[in-house]
């Protein structure tokens, strides 16, 4: 049995790049090459297609970037209808845009919902003018709110807002305060995480004056403290969201399902379907590039090996709360349970996991200490 299915969709350009980012994305210059983009990403996407089975349907589809809300509706309707002419979609489908706050792009909300986009992520990040301007965000409060505000009277039933917290300066009471009035504007879904200082970013270069160890563990219990009490159950390390709005493209990542992936920079995990052979996929990083080559099998595609398929699903399974049923190893990675139980019982001797025959479970030390987990199960 295959796994589920889904696309991602990269879209690399945003007007600036900020100095904390560490994705595929390009400040913009000059004209936005929309035309020649989406061709080249149909053309990217029937390269891909010839290692799907007829069978398969997509279960999500996530457009991420860069800053995807910088296409007009036009040219990402003309994408969705080459998309679906291609592959069969589930009558369910989830359909994510990523979009940043910013007056230009507001205009736009209704029209994405008019030509399918069921599921909204906005890059908030905070609602203080000060931190906001640290981050080097080219939207204030205002524009922020005004966003929220602009996805909502559009009528997108599903939207998530991303938080940050451990900005430069930022105090106890200002991480409390973002995130009570964050809730306070009532998405659906809220993606709350710490800001870190990755390689090859200007803030890991030039780090900024961060909150110390203590603070940055109080404004993460606080957290999720405040954002459980306001009915949004945390259900992975970062995610939090209303019942039945939980994000099932990213819940397909964590899971160990299938994914395509096109776009400059894109990564793509696929199961042979004869074989059961798991393949990674990865697209060349420029857009530049990419536009020259798409459609002419550029991308990298490497075989993953046992250990490493072992690594890989507890690396994403074990990111969420809910208990992992063992089947679901089997089933994912075509391999035994046998095979990681001697490492169940190291993290469970350890006080990282509760295991029972059918089912593992990651204990509260467990998800506090998850790098530590996982790393038992790294290739020997």
């Amino acid at each position: 049995m295959l796994p589920p299915l889904s696309l991602y969709i990269h879209l690399p350009w945003c007007v600036r790049k900020c100095p904390y980012c560490d994705f595929n994305s390009h400040a913009l210059r000059g004209e936005l090459p929309e035309t020649e983009y989406i061709d080249a990403l149909l053309r990217d996407l029937d390269q891909e297609l010839a290692w799907l089975p007829p069978t398969q349907a997509l279960s999500s589809l996530f457009i991420g970037g860069g800053t995807p809300s910088l296409f007009s509706a036009k040219a990402l309707e003309r994408l969705l209808d080459g998309v679906q002419q291609r592959l069969r979609w589930q009558p369910d489908i989830e359909i994510t845009l990523e979009a940043n706050p910013g007056s230009a792009e507001q205009q736009r909300f209704r029209a994405y919902r008019t030509i399918g986009i069921n599921r909204l992520s906005l890059g908030i990040q905070s609602l203080n003018d000060q931190h906001l301007q640290a981050l080097g965000r080219i939207h204030g409060r205002r524009e922020a709110l005004q966003a929220v505000a602009a996805a909502q009277a559009a009528g997108l039933p599903n939207i998530n807002l991303d938080i940050m917290y451990g900005l430069p300066q930022q105090t106890l009471n200002q991480a409390h305060t973002d995130l009570r009035e964050l809730i306070a504007l009532a998405p659906t879904h809220i993606s709350y995480y710490q800001l870190t200082l990755e390689p090859n970013t200007l803030f890991h270069h030039q780090p900024p004056p961060l909150p110390d160890d203590e603070q940055l563990w109080a404004m993460q219990q606080q957290g999720q403290s405040l954002l459980t009490d306001h009915g949004y159950p945390q259900y992975e390390v970062s995610a939090y969201a209303q019942p039945g709005y939980q994000c099932r493209h990213n819940l397909n990542y964590w899971q160990f399902g299938d994914y395509i992936g096109i776009g400059a920079g894109a990564h793509g995990k696929r199961t042979d379907p004869t074989t059961g052979t798991i393949w990674r996929t990865r697209k060349g990083k420029h857009p530049r590039t990419f536009l020259q080559h798409a459609g002419q099998a550029a991308s990298e595609r490497q075989r993953v090996s046992e250990a490493d398929v072992v690594f890989e699903f507890m690396l994403n399974r074990l990111r969420l709360n809910a208990a992992l049923p063992l089947d679901q190893f089997s089933e994912r990675t075509g391999l035994p349970t046998q095979r990681i139980r001697p490492l169940l019982r190291q993290a469970e001797a350890r006080g990282l996991l509760t295991v029972s025959a059918e089912s593992v479970q990651t204990t509260d030390l467990g998800r506090q200490f998850l790098n530590d987990l996982l790393e038992i199960f790294l290739p020997a």
